[in-house]
Order: C-alpha cells, then structure tokens, then sequence
C-alpha cells in the first residue's frame, strides 16, 4: 500500500505544505509482535499480514504491547508493527525534523514502512494516533492497491472538546512548567493531585519518568514538542477523509462508553452519513486497550479476518 510516490488527498491542502517540510532521515524506534503463522512465512521470506498500532499522545508503544500480543495471538497469521512516534518513547533522543505536527509523525510512519518494505492491511491508532493513522490515508493516492481497514480508537475526525478529567492539553502544560529534575516519582504524583488532575493520570505519568544525570528524574519523552503536536492535533480537520475517503480504504471508529471526550450526536450522525461506522465499546474509558482488551479485540477482529480474504 505505502511505498512509492504518494499523492495527496485533494481536499488536504495544509496537508501537502506541511508534508513538503518533513524528512525522511529520521527512523522511529519501533517492534514487530509475530503471530505464529506470521513468524513462519517471515522466516521464510515471505511478508506476513501487518497491522500497525499507533498510540496516543504521551504514551509509548510499551502502552499497547500487551495488546499487540493478544492481537498476536488471536490472529497467529499477522504481525503488529509497534511505533514510538516522534518526541516519545525511545523516538524522543531523535533529531526529528521540524515541525512537530500531526502530519509529521504521519510521515514519519510512512518512511519506516517504506525502510521496512511492509504493505500494512491495517492501521490501528488510539486517539492522537488514530488521526495519525487517517493522516497516512490522507496524503496518498485516492485509490488504495489493497484494502486497508483503519480503526479510530476514541477520537474524533475534527475538534476534540472534553467533559472534565484529565484533559491531555491540561496535562501538557501543566508538566511544561516543572523544574526538572524531578525528586521523586511521589513528588510528581503530588504536584499532579495538588493541581486536580486524577491519582490514576499522575501515576501513570510517572511511567515517563527516566533517572537524570543530575540526579532525580526527568522526562522520557520531549514534552516541548509534545505540545506542538498536541496542538497540531486539535487544529486538524480531517473530516473531508471520512467524508470522501480513497478506494480501499474503510475508516471505522470506536467510541468508549466513558469517553472522556465528547461525542456528539451530530458527530455519531455524520459519520454513519459517510458510511463509516461507529462501534460503542462497553465498560471502557478512553483508555480501551487497557478497560476491555477483550471487547476491543472482539470488534477488530471481523475485520482482521476479512481483510485475509
């Protein structure tokens, strides 16, 4: 699907400007989890069926590896490819080129494909990663070579509005403003609780934490451009994708029962009026791979199955 000279989606002009200034140079640190089958045919030569999984902003591909697994599992013949994206994870000690946008980390995803010379059938990308995933559809030709399914995990095509909890933005500044190094992992947690975000959310936070030359803690990721691609993806409109998407490509969206984001119903109405489909995945908060793997793995696989032919 993903090698070659790409076209862009003519509705995605900011798009193609911001896709001109991104560079190839720059490689994601990245895992492959094999299925059984999937390990075979690689050993083999052969190129098994791919999945990538894309995770949202702040995280890492750590957070969804225990679901790459099971997908692995569950769908011996396929393989999940496992990214950091830009100014995360092990990416982070990376000169990514500038800007640090929505498009870029897109972009950044496609070059390693293109290293790697895998055609993915599918792209899986949790909130910040799930407009990734319908940005690499975006700026490619308006007809795929192969069907590719894309899976939106708990967001939406356009503005991102939120009903309390810890609010990614809120987050984002917040933490731009601590002296670093930090003392303690405890002393994170405090200052986040102190300023109302959730136990939950701060303590998660201190699985970004990394031992500083100087003593104590500081970041794992580059919080800085973290925030440009935060604000990169509030600002992107990518309903003309959903609305008139390229031939192959079927976009569906999963929607938390307890998203901390808010779905509207004209949101819901639009996108099935663009033959998209909205899955409601029960006993889940934003985080889905985490609340119910099992009932988020139940709805993907049909798909996974299908595109196997």
């Amino acid at each position: 699907m993903l090698l070659g000279r790409p076209a862009v989606h003519p509705s995605s002009a900011r798009l193609r400007r911001e896709r001109r200034k991104c560079s190839a140079a720059f490689q994601l640190a990245h895992e492959l989890v094999q299925g059984s089958e999937a390990a075979s045919v690689a050993a083999s030569g052969g190129t098994p069926y791919t999945a990538v999984l894309l995770h949202g902003i702040l995280g890492s591909r750590r957070n969804l590896s225990s679901f790459a697994k099971r997908l692995a599992v569950l769908h011996p013949a396929w393989q999940v490819l496992l990214v950091d994206l830009r100014c995360h994870g092990q990416s982070a000690g990376a000169p990514a080129p500038v800007p640090h946008s929505l498009v870029a980390a897109a972009e950044d995803v496609l070059n390693l494909l293109r290293t790697l010379r895998l055609f993915p059938h599918a792209l899986v990308g949790h909130s910040f990663g799930g407009k990734v995933a319908m940005a690499m559809v975006s700026i490619y030709a308006r007809r795929l070579p192969r069907p590719v399914q894309v899976w939106v995990l708990d967001t939406v095509p356009g503005d991102v509005f939120a009903d309390g909890g810890d609010h990614p933005r809120d987050v984002i500044r917040f933490v731009q403003q601590l002296p670093l190094p930090l003392p303690s992992r405890a002393a994170l947690v405090a200052a986040l609780t102190d300023a109302g975000f959730s136990t939950a959310g701060a303590q998660w936070m201190t699985t970004n934490l990394q031992n500083d030359a100087r003593g104590g803690l500081s970041w794992t990721f580059d919080i800085d451009g973290i925030a440009q691609m935060y604000a990169s993806y509030e600002e992107t409109d990518l309903w003309p994708l959903v609305e008139d998407p390229p031939l192959g490509a079927r976009i569906d969206f999963i929607r938390a029962e307890r998203s901390a984001f808010r779905w509207s119903g004209p949101d819901v109405e639009r996108i099935a009026a663009a033959g998209a489909r909205v899955h409601l995945l029960p006993n889940s908060s934003h985080w889905v791979h985490i609340d119910n793997p099992d009932g988020l793995a139940a709805i993907l696989s049909p798909s996974f199955e299908a595109l196997r032919g």
